[in-house]
């Protein structure tokens, strides 16, 4: 393993420091050190190593799959055995394919798309993350000198005030919202500390997904409000910790819960976001997602939206692996297959990434339910052509019902102000 206190700067040659996301002499970002795997149920592990995926874990997982629909379909009546008949020869399709690259003695395939970058800019600020254009002496956000021997910033700004709305709906074929959003602020004996928000999509049907994802969230919001009391956390990393551990406590809760036979099999997603002052601080086990998006861009090649989860399902993955488009995961009938969740294991890994925020900023989390009907472009374009929050929540909402609402629909917006 290469020792952390021998990392330079690639762009400049600074010596960086342990961990450190940022160079401090020229602002550009430090590379996070690459995931080698990606858990699974139990203690079979999808190797994820060097952009490439591990075939034969790969090709067991797609088994599995197969599996899961050929017991529906034997159990199925109608239009679900039809969809579980669909499932089975598209599964089937892509489980010749990697067994034939299996056979030929591949063992890994490059992935082609990398998980969501992290906000980019050609100078990014090493104090608070922001980007700059080319050129800049002091960051247009919080005015930290850019350069070095630069004059020290006379003043670090306010933080950001957040304009919230939140909607959650059944949509048009469930008979149960399984869906649990929050959004709510936290403070502690010293004043305020953040704005919490939380999309949980509950998994079970009968074997009551609501109750997973509405225990998942009073737990979050429990552990967190305890923890803060205590302290508040001082980097990034302290607050990955906190969050990756509130969910893993979160996840003991529902999978203990889920040990009674009535319910046994819940499960649920968990998207967490803590903003404070001029950052925010994501938490992610599932395939609820969040966004950033800003018209001004969000990144160096202009988009104006950026992913900032990565789905931990099986279509990501097969995607991934050119297996699939996008446009055929969107439909896929296996879409809703994810590897990773809140209470069906023991102990569950975490995502935790944190982002700098600016004026104009505005994220987004949301259930599958609305992903599934709504292209990413397309939310993108309604939340920033619609000024009111409450009114582009309805929007993403009504879209995805007038487009089916197989699932339930959830969306949180937060809109950063100066």
């Amino acid at each position: 393993m290469t020792d952390e206190r021998s990392r330079v700067c690639s762009a400049c040659g600074a010596p960086l420091a342990l961990r450190s996301r940022y160079c401090t002499r020229c602002g550009a970002g430090v590379p996070d050190e690459p995931s080698d795997e990606v858990l699974l149920r139990g203690v079979r592990r999808l190797r994820v190593a060097d952009d490439t995926v591990s075939l034969p874990d790969l090709l067991m997982l797609v088994e599995t799959g197969v599996a899961h629909w050929r017991k529906q379909l034997d159990q199925a009546e109608g239009v679900a055995r039809v969809e579980a008949a669909a499932a089975i020869k598209e599964l089937s399709r892509i489980l010749e394919s990697l067994a034939d690259q299996v056979a030929q003695g591949r063992e890994t395939v490059r992935i082609t798309r990398r998980p969501p970058a992290k906000r980019g800019y050609a100078a990014p600020c090493a104090l608070c993350g922001r980007g700059n254009r080319t050129g800049a002496k002091y960051c247009i956000a919080c005015g930290n000198p850019l350069r070095p021997g630069a004059k020290e910033a006379a003043h670090v700004p306010p933080p950001l005030s957040l304009d919230l709305a939140a909607r959650t709906d059944i949509g048009m074929t469930r008979n149960v919202n399984e869906d649990t959003i929050y959004t709510g602020a936290y403070s502690n004996a010293d004043g305020p500390i953040g704005t919490l928000l939380i999309v949980a999509d509950g998994m079970g049907g009968h074997a009551a997904g609501d109750q997973a994802s509405q225990l998942a969230v009073a737990t979050v919001k429990q552990k967190l409000r305890l923890a803060l009391e205590i302290g508040v956390p001082k980097d990034d990393e302290q607050w990955h910790a906190l969050l990756r551990q509130v969910a893993a406590d979160a996840n003991q809760e529902v999978f203990s819960a889920a040990r009674d036979v009535g319910v046994r099999g819940m499960g649920t997603t968990l998207t967490v976001a803590v903003v404070t002052d001029r950052r925010v601080h994501l938490a992610h086990v599932g395939d609820s997602r969040a966004y950033l998006i800003n018209t001004a861009g969000v990144s160096s090649d202009g988009s104006t939206w950026s992913q900032l989860t990565t789905d931990h399902s099986l279509v990501a993955r097969l995607v991934d692996i050119g297996q699939l488009t996008p446009d055929e995961a969107r439909v896929h009938p296996q879409r809703n297959m994810i590897y990773r969740s809140l209470g069906t294991d023991p102990t569950v890994e975490v995502d935790a990434v944190s982002h700098a925020l600016a004026a104009g900023d505005v994220l987004v989390l949301c259930s599958d339910g609305l992903n599934n009907h709504v292209e990413d472009a397309e939310l993108a374009a309604i939340v920033l052509a619609e000024p009111d929050e409450d009114r582009a929540a309805e929007r993403l909402v009504a879209l995805a019902n007038e487009r089916g609402g197989k699932d339930n629909i959830s969306v949180l917006i937060a809109r950063a102000r100066a």
